[in-house]
């Protein structure tokens, strides 16, 4: 299944109390619930003013469709075309 990352515009992200945080998440998570099981949300990295997400999704009309449901913003949405670390350069 195709991999994307998400990017979130939110402001003052990194000051969001771990409350707040669970709340969107179990927001999301909510969403997912209902949309089934061909979107899965892998992790988020959360900076200063954005949240960038990880999904796996069938395609990028999904990963809008969340964003939708959930009231998230999906500023750019783009497909992973391979990952690297560092056992990529051995």
């Amino acid at each position: 299944m195709p991999k994307y990352v998400i990017e979130r515009e939110i402001p003052e992200a990194g000051k969001l109390t771990p409350e707040q945080l669970k709340a969107i998440s179990q927001t999301s998570c909510g969403v997912l619930l209902k949309m089934g099981s061909e979107i899965q949300w892998v992790h988020s990295y959360v900076t200063d003013n954005k949240i960038y997400c990880v999904y796996n999704a069938p395609n990028e009309e999904m990963i809008l469709e969340h964003a939708k449901q959930g009231g998230f913003p999906a500023n750019s949405i783009s497909k992973v075309s391979t990952i690297i670390d560092p056992v990529t350069a051995e």
